[in-house]
């Protein structure tokens, strides 16, 4: 199956039938997440994957009890990190280095630069809000991922993020909850939206190209 296929394919899923997603096909899906895109490649947040019924039972009233939460197979928590320090870039040129076969010395401009970057945000609020962006690239990648795999997925933005902070004990962990995605395998029956047509702006509308043709 061809990517557009497989995001032909994929919709929210709203409803759940309570499968359990193959461990190898969430393994797959995890290590896309891993290979995503951000900025610097400091992938500035952490993914946290819950399996567990009865925590998901738990974070069901946070999340407006959506039915996705304890209907899929696994939930995923994009948490950005909160605060983005240079720490966590003297980390990442450690690692770079390592996997490169380079001396850290060697990288010290390039991490410099990224300390520039991390330091350069005017407020707090600001830099958590580009953190919060890296992990939407993270989203964005998982929601292709699965839809490779024929697994269904559904983003969640409708929840309290302070609320599953606390519950999680994220705030502990210099992390705050960005947003969701359940992973699971649609219900046809109970989900109005299976199979219904995908609606999407047309070309012409969405795409500008510059000069004109």
């Amino acid at each position: 199956m061809s990517l557009i296929e497989a995001l032909t394919w994929r919709y929210a899923t709203k409803r759940m039938n309570g499968k359990q997603v193959p461990r190898a096909q969430v393994d797959r899906i995890l290590e896309a997440v891993r290979l995503a895109p951000s900025s610097y490649g400091l992938q500035p947040y952490s993914v946290l994957v819950i399996e567990d019924r009865a925590l998901r039972e738990r974070i069901s009233p946070v999340a407006f009890d959506q039915p996705q939460i304890t209907q899929s197979s696994h939930l995923l928590v994009f948490a950005a990190w909160d605060p983005v320090e240079e720490a966590h870039v003297d980390d990442l040129i450690r690692l770079t280095a390592e996997t490169r076969g380079q001396h850290p010395d060697d990288l010290a401009a390039y991490g410099s630069t990224i300390k520039g970057a991390v330091g350069g945000f005017a407020s707090a609020h600001e830099k958590f809000q580009w953190a919060a962006k890296q992990a939407y690239l993270a989203l964005g990648t998982a929601l292709a991922a699965a839809a490779a795999e024929r697994v269904d997925a559904s983003p969640m933005e409708g929840f309290d993020p302070a609320g599953l902070d606390d519950l999680l004990g994220l705030r502990e962990q210099n992390l705050r909850s960005v947003v969701l995605m359940a992973l699971g395998y649609r219900d046809n029956e109970a989900d109005r939206h299976a199979g219904l047509e995908k609606v999407r702006w047309p070309r012409e509308k969405l795409f500008i190209h510059l000069p004109p043709a």
